[in-house]
């Protein structure tokens, strides 16, 4: 007995040695993401092993979505004409405060093949109630199709209610096409969809799991949140789908979230994102294209946008990228709101150089966490930035899960990318990057709002946390490259 204890002892430790330099020269992930995973193989023996399958393992899918639609859109050929537009400054933009921003809006051409567009109506929604409402009377006025993308989507009251809208609408003759994360709505499958299967709607769930308890891909999830309706209308933001948005979840309380509703030329790039997602995720039913789901859209506004994507299956940060941009652009105050905050140290340099040069930073996280070992590095990290300056709220009326940054009154963004390395590395996610002084504004009022029902956190309070919070951070703080 103590013979086959001793080699099962030695054959963990063979297993964790050859992962260990798997980890070091084959990955070639960036140090502390490497350092973390070691000290989880080592403290934890023969778990953590497991602990690495499932959610330690790179993505080696490139190319995950394709689609040979996305060429007669003509998307390509305007990011093109636009790149070529900003070198030789012939680029119009509509209004004059934009053209402080063309270095950004050429990083995200370039970046992210993100076409500007400058024609859009856009609606701030920061309450549950509020935006659902807009947003099934709008499935409800559906003609020709609604696509329909959720990170989370729960069939309870506010998730059947919908779900009755697209059975309606799906007997009436629109295409309805529903997409969710396997992890995000976890318990949720195609056999919940059976009405509205049976009316000629399309169910696909993304990156599901190929046995019923294990997910090989457990850490890359589609954390986007898109609807599409008739190519004219798009939402895209931070609510999910479920009743505690509503804020009627008792452990929650108030769900304080942000989300837009778009009409404009924006629609294009919004709908080839879910188009691509669709297609990755549902083999036997994908898109082609067809005029149907590009329509010609009058001028609606004058926003000017870019829609942004980045995951798992990009060489670059993109969304990370647009935010540092944002930073550096800073001349004035920077408002951020995020559940989530925990940075990589380029994002914790940015801030704190920012605030050492006299830009009034402004972050503000939630009085609750959602996922404990979250929560405590995220106060680990605030106190970083509280030392340089920054001014730290915690949100008191209910839960902040808002993902907004806004600089200057004149650049924002909106999406569904926290500001943590998940967002920024694992998760496939979205952001509407808006330069348009009067939306800027718009959420820089909401944030100065939401100060009022927070608690300003000083450096003095920070420095007399109890020992328990201390040990909680430093624990949270280890792991949380990895969270």
């Amino acid at each position: 007995m103590i013979q086959l204890i001793s080699i099962a002892v030695t054959a963990i430790l063979i297993l964790n040695i050859i992962l260990a330099i798997a980890l070091i020269f084959l990955e070639r992930r960036d140090p502390t993401s490497t350092w973390a995973w070691l000290l989880v193989l080592f403290f934890i023996p023969f778990f953590g092993f497991f602990i690495y399958l499932l959610l330690g393992r790179q993505l080696r899918e490139k190319h995950l979505f394709r689609w040979e639609g996305r060429s007669k859109i003509g998307i390509e050929q305007l990011i093109d004409y636009q790149i070529g537009a900003i070198e030789d400054g012939t680029l119009e933009f509509i209004h004059e405060d934009t053209t402080h921003y063309k270095d950004m809006i050429y990083l995200h051409l370039r970046n992210n093949h993100a076409v500007l567009t400058q024609d859009n109506d856009v609606k701030v929604f920061n309450d549950g109630k509020e935006k659902f409402d807009a947003l099934i009377h709008d499935l409800e006025h559906a003609k020709d199709h609604i696509h329909f993308q959720y990170y989370i989507l729960r069939l309870d009251n506010l998730g059947n209610r919908i779900l009755n809208v697209l059975i309606h609408k799906a007997k009436q003759g629109v295409k309805v096409r529903v997409l969710f994360d396997d992890i995000g709505s976890r318990g949720l499958y195609r056999k919940h969809f059976q009405k509205l299967l049976d009316h000629g709607g399309e169910v696909a769930a993304f990156f599901p799991a190929s046995l019923s308890l294990i997910n090989p891909r457990l850490n890359y999830r589609n954390h986007r949140k898109v609807v599409v309706v008739d190519g004219r209308i798009g939402y895209v933001g931070g609510f999910n789908v479920g009743d505690e948005y509503l804020g009627l979840d008792k452990k929650f309380g108030y769900w304080r979230d942000t989300h837009l509703r778009i009409e404009g030329s924006a629609l294009h790039p919004l709908q080839t994102r879910f188009i691509l997602d669709w297609n990755q995720a549902s083999v036997h039913h994908e898109i082609e294209y067809a005029e149907r789901y590009f329509p010609a859209i009058p001028r609606k506004g004058t926003v000017g946008m870019q829609i942004v994507s980045s995951g798992p299956d990009s060489e670059w940060e993109q969304i990370k990228d647009g935010y540092l941009k944002m930073i550096f652009l800073a001349k004035k105050y920077i408002y951020i709101q995020t559940p989530y905050f925990i940075p990589d140290v380029s994002f914790l340099d940015a801030l704190r150089i920012a605030c050492l040069s006299g830009v009034d930073v402004r972050i503000m996280i939630p009085n609750k966490p959602d996922h404990m070992f979250v929560y405590w590095a995220t106060y680990s990290n605030i106190g970083k930035l509280l030392k340089a300056g920054a001014k730290v709220f915690i949100y008191e009326n209910g839960f902040l899960h808002t993902k907004q940054i806004v600089v200057d009154d004149e650049l924002s963004t909106v999406g569904t990318a926290n500001i943590d390395v998940r967002s920024f590395k694992l998760n496939f996610e979205v952001n509407a990057f808006i330069y348009d002084r009067e939306k800027s504004h718009e959420l820089a009022e909401l944030f100065e709002q939401d100060m009022q029902l927070s608690t300003e956190l000083t450096y003095d309070m920070y420095l007399n946390r109890s020992g328990i919070i201390k040990l909680k951070e430093s624990v949270s703080r280890l792991l949380s490259p990895i969270l």
